[in-house]
Formats: structure tokens, C-alpha cells, sequence
């Protein structure tokens, strides 16, 4: 009990002390989440506003996929992603496999589907809640994304927030693609599985207290951004 209460104590120390190891890992974990959200949402805003606003034959199909990629096993993803970057892969050349862009690719592959389908929802909601006022308006296709695009604009935050939080705790696929490697590719989940299997519980706790932090933090944002988005809809 004494050994647990001393991990504790320790762990608070790292916190606050701003431990160096403990920082870089942290540092890492947000860089690495950060850019696969930026990039997702390069991707999945695209995505999701075109199938908000078209109708093609197979819609359906592509708006069933991309839900059930929403749910994409994170240890599929690492190996899929493995595959493709390994010597004898298509990627292989590039030599990304065990580097933090590596990484960035699995969680990107991740979130993009979130971003995506959450994107679709929102944009053909209110497509079909302001069909009518952009009709009389004459709005074009492009004057109505845009304008869609800025109604849901707090929306789109909350999905943007969903993504990040996916990414940040995301353990199995970049632990595949990154190999944990000290001071180059380890990041707070990673981290925290091997510092407990070595019995370090000090470090362990430590990043975890910071990852259940950013984690309150992102659902306190994205309450946040819905009751902001639902007193906007009712201004």
C-alpha cells in the first residue's frame, strides 16, 4: 500500500515538476494527434459536405462504409498501415515506418471517417432545414456549401473534437507503426503501457493523470460547442 501511495506522490511530483521525459512524451502524443486531425479534417470535411449535398447512385453504400469505418479496429489500421510501410511495401522506399509521420498516417486513417460521417450528418441536416431560404435566395452549390459550412460551424467543432479524442488515446496502431522507440516515437499511451508492465507506476500515473486531463477537457469543449450550436439553431 505504502509502494502505491509513494507512486502517487511521485507521479505528482513528475506533473508538477514538469518532469523533462514526461514532457517530450506529452509534447509528442499532441504534435502526432494534432496533425491527424488537421489532416483528417482536410479530408473528411470534403468528404462529408459531398455526400451531404449530392445524390448519386451508390450514396447509400458510401455513407453505410463510412459509418462502419468509424468503428475500424485500431490494430487492423497499424497493420494495414505496417504493411504498407515496410521495406517490402508500396511506401516502403519512403522509409516512414517507425517515425512519428507514421504514426500521423494511422491516426489520420482513424479519425478521417469520424470527421467524415459526422460532417455528413450535420451538413444534411441543415441542408434540408434551410432548403427552402437558400432556394429563395437563388444560392448556387457552391454559395450553399459555404453557407451550410458556416451554420454548422460549432458542430463541426464537436466533430473535430471527437477526432482528436480518438486520436489521443489511441495506443494500438501507432504502438504497430511507431515501436515506441525512446525520445523518437513514444507517446503518452504507449508510454503508459510499458512503464506499467516494467512497474515504473510513477511515470505511469503521471501520463495518465494528464491524458484523463486533455480528455475532460476535450468533453468539456465539445459540451461546450453543442450548447452553443443549439443556442445558435434557436437565436
Amino acid at each position: 500500500m505504502q509502494d502505491f501511495a509513494a507512486s502517487f506522490f511521485e507521479a505528482f511530483r513528475l506533473v508538477f515538476s514538469l518532469d523533462p521525459n514526461l514532457i517530450e512524451v506529452v509534447g509528442l502524443s499532441m504534435r502526432v494527434s494534432l496533425m491527424a486531425v488537421a489532416v483528417a479534417a482536410l479530408i473528411g470535411f470534403p468528404v462529408g459536405a459531398f455526400l451531404a449535398v449530392s445524390r448519386f447512385p451508390g450514396r447509400g453504400l458510401v455513407v453505410v462504409t463510412i459509418s462502419a469505418l468509424m468503428g475500424l479496429p485500431p490494430v487492423v489500421v497499424g497493420l494495414i498501415v505496417y504493411m504498407m510501410l515496410s521495406s517490402a511495401g508500396a511506401l516502403g522506399p519512403l522509409q516512414l515506418l517507425y517515425t512519428p509521420t507514421a504514426m500521423i498516417i494511422a491516426q489520420t486513417i482513424l479519425v478521417v471517417p469520424i470527421v467524415a460521417a459526422l460532417t455528413r450528418q450535420t451538413l444534411e441536416d441543415l441542408n434540408v432545414e434551410f432548403a427552402d431560404q437558400m432556394t429563395l435566395f437563388g444560392l448556387g452549390d457552391v454559395a450553399r456549401l459555404i453557407t451550410l459550412l458556416w451554420e454548422g460551424r460549432y458542430s463541426l467543432m464537436t466533430t473535430l473534437l471527437a477526432g482528436f479524442g480518438r486520436a489521443i488515446a489511441e495506443v494500438g496502431a501507432v504502438i504497430i507503426v511507431g515501436g515506441n522507440i525512446n525520445h523518437v516515437t513514444r507517446v503518452m499511451t504507449t508510454t503508459i503501457a510499458l512503464e506499467t508492465s516494467k512497474g515504473n507506476l510513477a511515470l505511469a500515473l503521471g501520463l495518465g493523470f494528464i491524458l484523463v486531463t486533455i480528455a475532460f477537457i476535450v468533453n468539456a469543449l465539445v459540451f461546450v460547442s453543442r450548447a452553443a450550436a443549439e443556442r445558435h439553431a434557436h437565436a
